[in-house]
């Protein structure tokens, strides 16, 4: 996968798609068809998310639609999906357990201003540091993660669950081949409900999800007091929550551009995530950021671009939900298993696991990718897995640059005098061993250390040199620094001399 990074597209070009796409018919057909395929899917995920949040299904419907219409306005990305998420929900559940509702609200509220800050703090930038690795390892967990959610669907179920889960896979795969005027999802839908109405199957729907609401949202203002105490209580969730919808939504920002060879602004999502959560808290939503698996349905297999699918996916969800309750309820979920798996399936990088790649890729790179697969799945936390990864890449780096500094001893210029050349990059890593690589008891009185094809990046290499130059005038012989660079020369004036140096 290759994750290329064109220049900014202006707001007025994404003004202007947003027209295009209104004057278009056809272009409007798939952005109207899509949201439709979207909102049907993410109503049973609202309500799985509510319950792992510990609230009624409604706090997590009224949040993915409050989450998709905000960001539709506000966000980045388009045509990226935001709702209630299972991140956010594993996040949040310990508040609602142990505090109530009014706290999980308030740690909504709250984190959504947190997010707010982030954005003006320029943490979106931090992007750049996430290596191709992790993200590779992040789109192949979140697969991973797609398909393992649907396993509860297809254990201990009546026996028509299978063929029909198999129907809803051939027609997605077959009927684009046939034609792309309707989204294959949606006709699988169609298709398996109108089968399951008309032959009255016994198998599990939406509607055993969960209650669907049968009113709009309302204002709420959560009844907690303003005091430390309320802050200390819900700042630790509220900045997680923070940190996980920012990561996944970027992470997902990131995998939309790639897809769409397009780029979108990472700090202007960050803050529109922070407004659509208090925005939803307001209303009494469970909080959410970018949903993966939703925006894959939106973008890679119907085809939407703009921000009318995701400003409409959560239009219709809240007039399915309310308006046509009765009739969404009797949506099979093997239907919606089917357009997951498919998704799982279209969402994992097979050409990061194909033989011919893993023996061409540096054994490092395949590490990341597996530490952060792993752990994701391991703890069903995207956003710790990217952490990891990160960390892992790091370490490998500074690892693998650390063995190019080298010591080469020059020719002696004369007998009192030896010259020593380090070639590389001098930081905390790499000059940890700089200090074995001179003969202290062998030179004579006058070595001269030349940097001239090295840099000082850090303090721990300054104290190298100190080092050195400790354990040379221990035994009566004087070191010279010399070939310094402009940056590495004021860095090590700084420093030398007033570091601790070891024995």
């Amino acid at each position: 996968m290759t994750l290329p990074a064109p220049a900014h597209v202006p707001e007025s070009d994404e003004v202007h798609s947003v027209r295009r796409a209104l004057r278009s018919p056809r272009i409007l057909h798939t952005e109207v068809l899509a949201a439709l395929v979207v909102a049907l899917a993410l109503i049973p995920e609202a309500i799985s998310f509510s319950i792992i949040a510990g609230v009624d299904p409604r706090v997590g419907l009224f949040a993915s639609f409050t989450m998709a219409v905000t960001v539709a306005i506000l966000g980045g990305r388009p045509a990226m999906i935001s709702a209630a998420t299972g991140a956010v929900a594993l996040v949040v559940a310990p508040v609602m357990r142990e505090h109530g509702f009014d706290h999980l609200i308030a740690t909504v509220l709250l984190g959504g201003l947190l997010q707010i800050l982030m954005a003006v703090g320029g943490v979106a930038k931090l992007m750049r540091f996430i290596p191709r690795s992790v993200m590779v390892g992040f789109v192949n967990a979140l697969a991973i993660l797609i398909l393992v959610a649907q396993f509860p669907h297809l254990i201990d179920v009546p026996w028509l669950v299978y063929p029909m889960v198999a129907f809803g896979l051939v027609v997605i795969v077959l009927l684009p081949r046939l034609t792309t005027v309707v989204p294959a999802p949606l006709v699988a839908i169609v298709i398996l409900t109108a089968i399951t109405v008309v032959a009255a199957l016994d198998v599990p729907d939406v509607g055993d999800e969960g209650e669907l609401p049968s009113s709009l949202p309302a204002l709420f203002t959560p009844d907690v007091p303003l005091t430390f105490e309320t802050l200390r209580i819900i700042a630790p969730y509220a900045f997680a929550m923070a940190l996980v919808g920012i990561m996944e939504s970027l992470m997902t920002a990131k995998l939309v551009d790639d897809i769409t060879d397009t780029h979108s602004d990472k700090t202007r999502e960050t803050w529109g995530q922070g407004v659509a959560n208090i925005v939803t808290g307001l209303f009494g939503g469970m909080g959410g950021c970018a949903m993966i698996g939703q925006t894959m349905i939106n973008v890679k297999v119907s085809g939407a671009r703009t921000r009318i699918s995701t400003f409409l996916a959560g239009v219709f969800l809240l007039i399915l939900v309310v308006g046509f309750g009765d009739v969404v309820a009797t949506i099979p979920m093997a239907a919606l298993v089917a357009v997951m798996i498919m998704v799982a399936v279209g969402s994992f990088d097979w050409h990061s696991v194909a033989p011919s790649t893993l023996r061409r890729m540096p054994r490092s790179e395949t590490l990341v990718m597996v530490t952060t697969v792993v752990v994701v799945v391991a703890t069903e936390n995207l956003a710790i897995g990217v952490v990891v990864g990160v960390l892992v890449a790091s370490v490998m780096f500074a690892r693998r640059v650390a063995h190019f500094t080298q010591v080469i001893v020059v020719a002696r210029p004369d007998e009192d005098t030896r010259v020593y050349k380090v070639v590389g990059e001098l930081f905390f890593a790499s000059s940890n061993d700089l200090v074995h690589q001179f003969d202290y008891a062998g030179d004579p009185r006058h070595v001269v250390i030349d940097l001239s094809d090295s840099h000082i990046w850090d303090a721990s290499s300054v104290a190298a040199l100190d080092a050195i130059e400790t354990k040379y005038a221990a035994k009566g012989k004087k070191v010279t620094i010399e070939g310094l660079n402009e940056a590495s020369r004021s860095r090590h004036e700084r420093l030398a001399g007033r570091l601790p140096v070891g024995p």
